[in-house]
Parts: structure tokens; C-alpha cells; sequence
């Protein structure tokens, strides 16, 4: 899935507004409890793999209540109708019925503008312009670290050492969580899946389930000033 990131992206987070409209609303709501439920196996068996133990990943919790409300619509619609036919039918909307459908529609339709919607939230903040300083030289001494933001608007970290500047990326490779430098481990920590990158290393990963190190941001010395380019 990694190959089409922003198409399992956008599925996964249309699929979560129609669930949850769906069984908000009432709408088709033993199919979208199933939904709910494959959707958290989905991410348990994906983002929150690596947790340990693994009870501890919030996508498992959501599993068993998605779960939960499965058994508790069917031992209702079982004492109502008496026959495994009717609950069946209320498993699977019928699309022949217009009402059913244009419910179906109405729910898609919200999940999709609410995804779009989502966007209008977003903070914006300018990135700063190519060649801007990000500290000066005097008031970063070798072995210091800092954050800053980068060109492109994303977290970052930089270091000084001895042998001159040099920063990566702040955001985890394996889910883009934000990351933070550990002056204790001497590296470079994800606090959502436990993932590890040596800054001293070109930011390699040592330890977790990212796939590959941190991407560098050009810094350099310009006079008394770090600077981006």
C-alpha cells in the first residue's frame, strides 16, 4: 500500500466519515459497524503493528467495541424477527429500495465533502524563504540541537558538531508522526511506533519500523548565521 499512499489515504478517511455517519444517522448500520470493524483490523494489522503489547494499540480496543455492536444489532434483529432471513436483509441495504439508496448516496456524498472540508481547518503557515536564517551561530554551540521549520513548511531538527551543521526531517518515515531528538539515546525518536534514526549516521534507521532514514535539509554557515539553501 505504501506505492499509492495518498489513494489508501483518501479511502481510509472517506471510509471513516461514511461509517461514521452511517451509524450516527442509522443508516445501513449493521453494514457499517462491519466497515468499522475491518477498518480497525486493517490499521491494527498496518499502523499499529509494531505496538507492543499489542492490547496496548488503541485500533485493537476499537476492534472489539465495532465487534460488540455487530453481536448486540444481531441479538436484537434476531429477538425482533425471529428469522435469520430478516437479519440478513438488514446486513445488506436493498439497493432496489430508493429510499435505501438514496440514504447510501447521502451518506457518501457527506463523507466526501467532509473529507474536503477537513482541508478548510488546516493551519497555514508560510514557509520561510530559501537562504533564511535559522539561528545564530554564536547562540548554537557545537553538540547543540534545535527545531526548526523547513522550506517546505515541515518540522525539522538541526545539529552542530565539530565537523560543521547538519538537519533532517522531522517527520517519521514510517507514518509521519513528528519526531524529537533524545540527547540521552543520542537519537533521533518516534513516540508513535518506536521507531530510531542515528543523527550521526546519516539519520539511519537503527531501530523500529520505518523503512528508510530521515531526508536531509541543506543547511549551511553563512558568517555568524545557519542558514537554509
Amino acid at each position: 500500500m505504501i506505492e499509492h499512499a495518498t489513494l489508501v489515504g483518501w479511502f481510509v478517511m472517506i471510509s471513516e466519515f461514511a461509517i461514521g455517519f452511517a451509524v450516527l444517522s442509522g443508516i445501513a448500520l449493521t453494514l457499517a459497524a462491519v466497515g468499522g470493524a475491518g477498518m480497525s483490523a486493517m490499521l491494527w494489522l498496518s499502523s499499529s503493528w509494531s505496538v507492543k503489547p499489542y492490547f496496548l494499540g488503541s485500533d485493537t480496543a476499537y476492534l472489539i467495541l465495532w465487534l460488540a455492536l455487530i453481536f448486540s444489532i444481531h441479538q436484537k434483529s434476531v429477538r425482533a424477527s425471529g428469522r435469520s432471513v430478516a437479519v440478513r436483509q438488514r446486513v445488506i441495504p436493498d439497493l432496489a429500495d430508493r429510499r435505501q439508496v438514496m440514504q447510501l448516496f447521502a451518506v457518501g456524498a457527506a463523507a466526501v465533502i467532509a473529507s474536503l472540508g477537513g482541508g478548510l481547518l488546516k493551519k497555514k503557515v508560510a514557509a520561510p524563504a530559501v537562504g533564511s536564517a535559522i539561528v545564530q551561530l554564536s547562540a548554537f554551540p557545537v553538540g547543540a540541537t534545535m527545531n526548526f521549520q523547513a522550506n517546505d513548511g515541515g518540522p525539522a531538527i538541526l545539529f552542530r558538531t565539530k565537523a560543521g551543521v547538519f538537519a533532517y526531517s522531522a517527520l517519521c518515515t514510517h507514518q509521519g508522526c513528528t519526531v524529537a531528538y533524545s540527547p540521552a539515546d543520542h537519537l533521533i525518536m518516534c513516540p508513535c511506533h518506536g521507531a530510531q534514526y542515528d543523527p550521526n549516521q546519516a539519520a539511519a534507521v537503527v531501530a523500529g519500523p520505518a523503512p528508510t532514514p530521515l531526508p536531509a535539509i541543506k543547511v549551511a554557515i553563512s558568517g555568524n548565521k545557519i542558514v537554509q539553501v
